[in-house]
């Protein structure tokens, strides 16, 4: 059973991944859904799942093939990929090549290769204890207002809260850029 720190924590990830949907959009070429393109490399944000008081959530890019010649390329395009992204730390728990067949219009076919990193990350550490207290404290020593009697959250709660989502925005932005520069990176060697 989901406790209800897992379910508020997942409902605040989320909004910290729609967030950076939303800045990726904006920076880059913006597609349908959760997705955008870069370098003619599109690449998808999924949204969070919660496990065992643990988010997941996946980043994924297209591999263009359509600057590959075989099957061959496409492994080694993914191989140097995976290299790279592997060094990151905190890396992915996961990094995998899916084939993905589209048809959306049911009288066409699509086949792409996409590089699949899942990222996990425990409750525990998507917010900082201490930083909640510290504020907490000086909050109390200059302030004798109390929470308004509307508010379901305290101020803490809602500090924490807060810092979910920003926590996951930042990770999932770290990881998404050490993605595209894993991608560029590999793009440059291809076009030498």
């Amino acid at each position: 059973m989901t406790s209800l720190k897992g379910l508020l924590f997942s409902q605040y990830a989320t909004e910290g991944l729609a967030d950076l949907v939303e800045e990726m959009q904006k920076k880059y070429k913006p597609k349908k859904g959760r997705r955008f393109n870069h370098n003619n490399i599109t690449y998808e944000i999924s949204r969070p799942t919660l496990k065992e008081n643990i988010i997941e959530f996946e980043i994924s890019s297209k591999i263009p093939e359509d600057e590959l010649v075989n099957a061959k390329d496409m492994k080694a395009y993914f191989g140097n990929i995976n290299k790279i992204v592997a060094k990151s730390k905190p890396g992915p728990i996961s990094i995998e090549m899916e084939n993905i067949v589209w048809d959306s219009r049911r009288d066409t076919e699509k086949e792409r290769d996409y590089v699949k990193l899942l990222y996990s990350y425990a409750l525990d550490d998507l917010f900082d204890n201490e930083a909640i207290v510290k504020n907490n404290e000086a909050l109390a020593s200059n302030d004798n207002s109390s929470v308004p009697a509307s508010s379901t959250f305290t101020r803490q709660g809602t500090e924490v809260l807060n810092m979910v989502r920003e926590m996951i925005q930042t990770r999932g932005r770290e990881n998404l850029e050490t993605l595209v520069n894993a991608n560029n990176t590999v793009q440059k060697k291809l076009s030498k």
